[in-house]
């Protein structure tokens, strides 16, 4: 079955249908104002958007419709255009520049710039054509294999991460990348990574809180952006663009499974759209329901550690919405936001029958702690554009809020013995966020070629809270409770709940202006000059600057670069997070303790107060149009990070300074969030793409790379830690931070449209990655080239097919001994998992 599939996929990739011949082939040439070509614009079915193509080099186009079809043209810095399909059409766009919503692209704030006329190098995502083209039901999937800068893997065994995959922009931390959705600042998690191979001791953004279906767009600024958007801009800025359409209904249906039969995914998403009042006024709006089943790749003949080894159970709810309504020609009200839950059962390390963590009276077989994250994701920004005297001024309060919920069933707290209960509330943590803020902008024409001023102002709250759990849930009860066992450990297995002394309601505030200067010397040389002022109430000021620049030898080719500085506070997270938690090294079973850098572990140890990470970003590149539909971007980058946070290594009850307090809390290790070390990192992206039409055939081939290294500096301690170095941060530790992402990864991708069909091949390659195991042996993974197909039928304007598979060959990482990989399998999560492959289908419905 495993090789029939795959061969399936390849020979109807390569197939053709039948189309019905009542549709005709359309040319036609898209302009500007001034009479020259788009290319690039996008034109597609008003009825059926998945049924489109795009304008070559010389902003000529051919697509098989019906005749007097309604078409959609749309280009960014353009207004969208209906026209209806005729013959050898001719179609003028106008510049949005002077409209009340004219396109901003991430990276600039002038709305007299298109995405290939930046000085930084940008990404955007069109989420129709991508999600046409796969069956990845979450964003940080979807985008681990769309952009190669990305890198997001599945974590299992590792509590919250199970359900929250730590995600990294040219392999930097999940905390240095800033995400907005439409362009206003999104909350992060309250999640702290604590396991798993990347994001130690980070929190990020949890991108899958928001449905696929509701985005348009998404736009990566790869560069550092401290200057331009917020001080943790430091690897870049994702930008989520939500859908503003304003008629039909669109609704998906998709359903997939492993070659192991296992991992069932069901998936129902419906985006809505009409129109508010007469005048331009929109509402869309999306609910999602998905669910994904647990995979097990358990290593087969190994003494048992874990029963359970793959992706944790999920099941998510939501709904988004955006809307905009004119008061009137200059003034424009909106508002965007929504709502997640999302419910995951994750199983922990197994406990065996003769555990001293087990009670066999009641599991006499052992037991695998089955742990319960219920995570409540909620946002709401509202706010009002106006256009006076020609400046552009966006009033805008933004608010969300993240929160875990844990509990646990299947397990015990084992120093209550046969008294003990099996289920448990484990406590709380949350986050919430709240952003006020004022940006201002305008455009002269008449200074050089053109320059746009930009500035503004923001005020933001910030919270985070632990609530405690259960008292059973981390209680250690005396010797013989209920017929323990001596020295019986307490807590609820798996995962102790938060005590009373984790329990904290921390704020912040932040105050931030900033300017931001764009302007054209000349025809061909643009220089933008950006400075950002910040001011936090418990680490202080920082001002960060940045210059970049663009000069066009030729339409073919041009040069662009930007030097930037950074800054990032530590996380309120970072800052006052405590727990007692339940690690397994090697097999063994033990209790650590995060502690705050304020407690008195960390000043027996003279853990230092946190300060703040400092961050100097370069960059030089160049794009090039050397033929009829050939482009081609290569972006060089340097990012040097002083004072960089992560999590300690495990300062064991066996330490001199503190071993006898560790005794005292009946635990065995403890950890501490510091400021280790400076890292340098550098890079290239390569993106080289090619558009071709012949008659009716369209095709398309890309090919996107990214090349990283990054370098670690010495291990930053004090005198009463030399010595301590290797526990301090130790090789261990500095592989995962290596590892953040591939030393290369590419993706090379092919996809062709003929009438009702189109298809899609990707192959997706890793270089190798190296880890530390517990018993200190380097394990190396090979690299590896993962191919990905998708076929979809339009079986009419308004209902299309796909079939397709990732991973359709099968293939794994290198196999490594479960016994002393982080995970307790064959595998950590590395690369592209270690689910194998996938294959799924998919129907849309448009009315």
């Amino acid at each position: 079955m495993k090789q029939i599939l795959p061969n399936l996929f390849l020979l109807l990739l390569i197939s053709f249908t039948s189309v019905n011949a009542q549709t005709t082939l359309i040319s036609g040439i898209i302009n500007d104002q001034n009479g020259d070509p788009l290319p690039g614009a996008v034109i597609y079915e008003k009825t059926n958007p998945s049924h489109g193509t795009a304008a070559d080099f010389e902003g000529q186009f051919q697509i098989e419709v019906k005749e007097n079809t309604t078409l959609v043209v749309r280009l960014m810095g353009f207004q969208e255009q209906e026209v209806v399909a005729t013959q050898n059409m001719k179609v003028s766009l106008k510049e949005d520049a002077t409209e009340l919503e004219a396109i901003e692209i991430v990276g600039s704030r002038s709305q007299n710039r298109t995405v290939t006329e930046t000085p930084v190098a940008i990404d955007v995502i069109n989420l129709e054509e991508v999600t046409a083209a796969t069956g990845q039901l979450d964003m940080n999937q979807l985008l681990q294999y769309v952009a190669p800068s990305f890198n997001a893997n599945r974590q299992s065994g590792a509590d919250g991460a199970d359900h929250v995959d730590p995600a990294t922009l040219r392999g930097l931390g999940p905390d240095q990348t800033l995400v907005l959705i439409n362009g206003k600042r999104r909350h992060q998690s309250s999640l702290v990574n604590l396991y798993g191979t990347r994001g130690r001791g980070n929190t990020g953004t949890d991108l899958n809180a928001i449905p696929m279906a509701a985005i348009e767009r998404i736009e990566i600024l790869r560069d550092g952006a401290s200057a331009q958007y917020g001080s943790d801009a430091i690897a870049g800025v994702i930008n989520i663009v939500l859908k503003k359409n304003s008629e039909g209904v669109n609704v998906n249906l998709g359903t997939g499974v492993t070659s192991e039969g296992d991992g069932a995914t069901a998936n129902v998403d419906v985006n809505y759209g009409t129109k508010l009042g007469n005048d331009g006024g929109y509402l869309n709006l999306t609910g999602q329901y998905q669910f994904r089943d647990r995979t097990n790749r358990v290593p087969e003949n190994q003494e048992v550690f874990r029963n359970y080894v793959g992706d944790a159970l999920a099941q998510s709810g939501g709904a988004f919405f955006n809307a905009g309504l004119p008061l009137s020609e200059n003034t424009e009200i909106y508002a965007f936001g929504g709502a997640n839950y999302r419910h995951g059962e994750s199983y922990a390390w197994t406990r065996t029958a003769d555990d001293d963590r087990n009670v066999p009276g009641i599991f006499p077989d052992g037991f695998d702690p089955n742990i319960i994250s219920d995570i409540t994701d909620f946002s709401i920004s509202a706010g009002v554009k106006t256009n006076y005297k020609d400046w552009k001024i966006d009033f805008n309060n933004t608010f969300g809020h993240n929160e875990f919920k844990y509990s646990l069933n299947n397990t015990v707290n084992a120093s209550m013995g046969m008294l003990s209960p099996t289920s448990f509330y484990a406590g709380k943590h949350y986050l919430s966020q709240n952003v006020t803020g004022v940006d201002v902008s305008k455009y002269y024409d008449g200074i050089l070629e053109g320059m746009n001023i930009a500035f503004g102002s923001e005020f933001r709250i910030d919270t985070y809270g632990i609530g405690a759990g259960e008292y059973d849930s981390y209680a250690q009860y005396p010797n013989g409770t209920g017929g323990a066992s001596e020295g019986a450990p307490g807590g609820s297995q798996g995962f102790p709940g938060f005590r009373p002394e984790n329990v904290v309601n921390a704020h912040r505030t932040n105050v931030a202006l900033y300017l931001d200067i764009e302007t054209d010397i000349t025809e061909k040389w643009m220089v933008a000059v950006a400075g950002r002022y910040e001011n936090y109430s418990d680490f202080g000021s920082t001002l960060n600057g940045k210059i970049a620049t663009r000069y066009e030898f030729s339409p073919a080719f041009a040069m662009r670069g930007s030097v930037s500085t950074g800054f990032r506070a530590p996380s309120l997270a970072q800052k006052h997070y405590s727990s007692t938690f339940t690690d397994v090294e090697g097999g063994v079973t033990i209790d650590k303790v995060i502690a705050p850098n304020d407690s008195e572990l960390a000043k027996a140890l003279g853990i230092p107060e946190l300060t703040q990470e400092k961050a100097l970003n370069a960059s030089l590149g160049f794009t090039l149009n050397p033929l009829e539909g050939l482009s081609l971007t290569v972006d060089g980058y340097y990012v040097a990070i002083d004072d960089r946070i992560v999590l300690t290594g495990a300062f064991t009850d066996d330490d001199p300074d503190i071993g006898d307090d560790l005794k005292d809390l009946n635990v065995g290790a403890a950890q501490f969030f510091t400021n280790a070390l400076d890292t340098r990192t550098y890079g290239v992206d390569i993106v080289l793409a090619y558009t071709y039409q012949m008659d009716l055939h369209n095709f398309t081939a890309s090919v996107a790379g990214n090349f990283n290294h990054m370098e670690l500096g010495e291990i930053n301690t004090n005198d009463k830690l030399e010595g301590k170095e290797d526990i301090y941060f130790g090789e261990r530790e500095q592989m995962f931070l290596l590892a953040s992402a591939p030393r290369s990864k590419f993706n090379f991708s092919l996809s062709h449209n003929y009438k009702k069909l189109s298809s899609m091949i990707r192959l997706n390659r890793y270089s190798s990655v190296e880890l530390m195991d517990w018993d200190g042996n380097i394990d190396h993974y090979d690299p590896r080239i993962t191919t990905d197909i998708a076929i979809t039928y339009a079986v009419n304007p308004k209902v299309s097919w796909t079939l397709g598979g990732n991973n359709i060959f099968n293939v794994y990482p290198t196999k490594q001994d479960p016994l002393a990989t982080e995970s307790g399998g064959y595998h950590d999560a590395v690369q592209m998992g270690f689910n194998g492959a996938y294959f799924y289908t998919k129907l849309g419905f448009a009315f």
